[in-house]
């Protein structure tokens, strides 16, 4: 219940108003999120570099309501990589296709997302294309293999979420394809006749999608985006049982959550990579990070209230 209720606001217009004019509310954002700009996500991505974590860099930001509002969009991706190759960061990018146009028109979106991919390839950065709600999975997985198999942007991955029904079917024909995907548990609200309501199952789907992707041959790469730790050990037992090499897969977790597992991960020598967003929009992913973990919740509580 308490999750539905923040998943709520994170969509309300007059709570995003009001929560953003708040102080406390960006200073605890500030836990989740880089800053407000792109130098600001530069200097956090080299800090996070240092310490042997690798780093995938998001521009906040969701549905445009018109073409010219992707123009700034594209311009912001475009100089981030530019940033990335000239200040040799080991990083990638992630975006949504609702921030790409989406939901103004295919081809507007396609147009923009060509454009990042081209300088992306070109400098040697990879690019995840962001799963969000069920109502554009098809179409993000469609775009995807388009981006892939037409255009030959090999640099390109996506993203998977176990609490979908339909995911491990998805999982098993992107392992054919030799993709590079993201798997997460999901972060938004969905009826139970598209995802699992209980999280049990959600765990168990995940567990066993991780299990089998670990199996694919390469070039088909899992980036297993979790701080469950009961999964994460899961994944070091599978990788250490298999003999496989620790860099088959790659553990992704977001910035300013469990960072000492972070680093103990790298240090045993598996790829880590932290999921580190920046800009202005903070509102709706910080909303979501409060309804995944109920200590985010506490943990703001007790600033709001200056405990």
């Amino acid at each position: 219940m308490l999750r539905r209720l923040i998943l709520y606001l994170s969509k309300a217009k007059w709570a995003r108003n009001m929560a953003t004019r708040w102080g406390a509310a960006r200073r605890v954002a500030r836990r989740f999120i880089a800053g407000e700009t792109i130098d600001d996500a530069m200097t956090a991505a080299r800090q996070l570099n240092d310490q042997g974590l690798l780093v995938s860099i998001d521009y906040l930001g969701e549905s445009v309501n018109a073409a010219a509002d992707t123009e700034a969009v594209v311009a912001m991706y475009r100089a981030l990589i530019a940033r990335i190759q000239k200040d040799q960061l080991k990083a990638s990018v992630s975006l949504k296709l609702t921030h790409m146009g989406l939901d103004i028109s295919e081809d507007l979106c396609m147009t923009n997302l060509r454009h990042i991919l081209t300088d992306a390839k070109a400098n040697g950065v990879p690019v995840t294309i962001d799963m969000e709600s069920s109502d554009y999975t098809e179409r993000t997985l469609q775009i995807y293999r388009t981006l892939r198999d037409e255009y030959g942007f090999t640099n390109v991955g996506t993203v998977i979420q176990s609490y979908l029904y339909r995911s491990r079917e998805d999982m098993r024909l992107l392992a054919t394809e030799g993709a590079t995907i993201r798997l997460c548990k999901g972060a938004y609200l969905e009826p139970a006749s598209v995802a699992f309501p209980d999280k049990a199952d959600v765990d168990r789907q995940y567990v066993e999608i991780m299990t089998d992707y670990l199996a694919a041959p390469p070039p088909a790469f899992l980036q297993m985006a979790t701080h469950d730790e009961a999964i994460i050990q899961k994944a070091e037992a599978e990788i250490r049982g298999r003999g496989l090499p620790l860099d088959c897969a790659e553990f992704q977790m977001l910035y300013g959550i469990r960072t000492p597992r972070q680093l103990a991960l790298a240090a045993e020598g598996f790829l880590v990579r932290v999921y580190l967003p920046f800009g202005d929009a903070w509102y709706p992913y910080f909303m979501r990070r409060l309804a995944e973990r109920p200590a985010n919740l506490w943990f703001f509580v007790k600033n709001f209230f200056g405990r």
